[in-house]
């Protein structure tokens, strides 16, 4: 069968073990695929959406928050801050985080404070795209 071995760690415990057949990651320089083979590599991902196809050719999504991932000898991990399903994402509570960390950033008073609100309207703004694209 032509996968990789893959492990989606998240601060919450393990997201995903299995293997998977394509992975499309959020890389910070841009979108980046993953198939069977793939050279070694290690890389910094940022806040945005996962697309994984599993062993059945069936496509998944998850948002997710920053990381990393390695791949090495065909298996795959990865470990971010954050991983949701669509299904688990509460619309209403996103919203809300979305607009607390807009108007928190025109409020911002050091550079640390900025940084931090920006982070939380990138994981809101990706929560709520995976759910209106899915």
């Amino acid at each position: 069968m032509n996968t990789f071995a893959t492990q989606i760690i998240s601060s919450d415990g393990v997201f995903y073990f299995g293997r998977l057949r394509a992975l499309v990651i959020p890389a910070v320089d841009g979108e980046m695929g993953v198939l069977p083979g793939h050279e070694e590599m290690i890389i910094a991902l940022k806040e945005g959406i996962l697309r994984y196809k599993d062993g059945k050719d069936v496509w998944h999504k998850a948002a997710i928050g920053r990381g990393t991932i390695q791949f090495a000898n065909n298996r795959c991990t990865i470990v971010v801050d954050t991983a949701e399903k669509p299904e688990e994402i509460d619309v209403r509570r996103a919203m809300e985080a979305k607009k607390r960390a807009e108007e928190q950033l025109q409020h911002a008073l050091s550079e640390r404070e900025y940084r931090l609100m920006q982070a939380s309207l990138a994981r809101a703004l990706t929560r709520l795209k995976l759910v209106e694209n899915n």
